[in-house]
């Protein structure tokens, strides 16, 4: 989405400071006690005690009862590391609660081609250990797009207390496999696990659409217990998705619902805890691709689905 920039005046002839200086102040009188009297309105009992923030309210597809909204910025360049132990949030609404973040791919992987490609057990049947992911037509992959949204969220939800974990930064020379990203989940005893992609669907597709767990119960999989809270989970992350970031549900898949129920994915197969995928929208279509490069964008998508973690947290 390109964005107009401001038109600037020419330069002004100079004028007596003084005499600006003193308009100036006799017009911020009037102003300063014009927005004391508006605070005082706004903050008065009158209104069931509300401190005057403004409610939030989710589109009727939306769950109906929403987390505190969580702060974000636009910066266009992702939060630093990880702070030390030291400095991380303890206190907060999600004290005590464990979100794994799965960065989809991993930007070295192209680089292990034999190693991605070797076939693992899904419970259902084998697949690759996991694939090299896509890119938009101008070479942004989506193993980067993946990991800046992950870096976001990783500090949205810390600052509400959350311990987060990933599967993988960037650190390892590939993967981890579809089975280890699983059980990377299982053994954090997580909450709840996102795992973060965007689609390389073609041009004129759309949007953005959450992949829930099937019912799989065959060889190491059984997701029966993680099906409904999965739901629950997908349903809220959709809900603020479109609240925080203005995207549509996907127009290719889902019947316009953002929601997809698949059972040929090992990530999802083999977990035991809530868990679910995100396709933010799609990098082979022109229009997506311009919001999944943009910073200011993926802050918005990052406090979507942070938003929709805490809703699921907070139930």
């Amino acid at each position: 989405m390109s964005y107009v920039g401001p038109d600037f005046d020419p330069p002004q002839p100079r004028r007596n400071r003084r005499r600006t200086l003193t308009v100036a102040l006799a017009a911020l009188v009037p102003g300063a006690l014009l927005g004391w009297v508006v605070y005082e309105a706004v903050s008065s009992p009158g209104d069931g005690g509300s401190s005057g923030n403004a409610a939030v309210r989710l589109s009727p597809s939306s769950p109906s009862n929403t987390a505190p909204t969580i702060s974000a910025t636009n910066d266009d360049k992702p939060p630093g590391p990880t702070p030390t132990p030291e400095s991380t949030t303890t206190s907060g609404p999600l004290k005590g609660k464990v979100v794994v973040i799965d960065p989809g791919h991993n930007p070295n992987n192209f680089q292990h081609t034999a190693e991605i490609n070797r076939k693992v057990n899904i419970g259902t049947n084998w697949k690759e250990c996991d694939t090299t992911g896509t890119s938009t037509n101008d070479g942004y992959t989506e193993a980067k797009f993946t990991l800046d949204v992950a870096h976001r969220m990783r500090t949205l939800l810390e600052k509400q207390g959350a311990t987060v974990e990933f599967t993988q930064d960037g650190d390892r020379s590939w993967g981890p496999c579809v089975d280890e990203r699983a059980q990377i989940g299982n053994k954090a005893h997580a909450d709840a696990v996102v795992s973060i992609h965007a689609d390389g669907a073609g041009t004129g597709q759309r949007g953005f659409h959450v992949i829930l767990p099937g019912k799989v119960n065959a060889g190491a999989a059984n997701t029966e217990p993680i099906v409904t809270p999965s739901r629950d989970l997908g349903e809220r992350i959709a809900g603020s998705f479109v609240r925080v970031t203005g995207s549509a549900p996907s127009n290719y898949v889902g019947d316009g619902t953002g929601l997809v129920t698949r059972e040929d994915l090992g990530g999802l197969n083999l977990s035991t805890v809530p868990k679910v995928f995100i396709e933010c929208g799609n990098m082979r279509d022109s229009k997506d691709a311009a919001l999944l490069t943009s910073g200011a964008w993926r802050q918005k998508a990052a406090q979507g689905i942070s938003e929709g973690i805490a809703n699921f947290l907070e139930r």
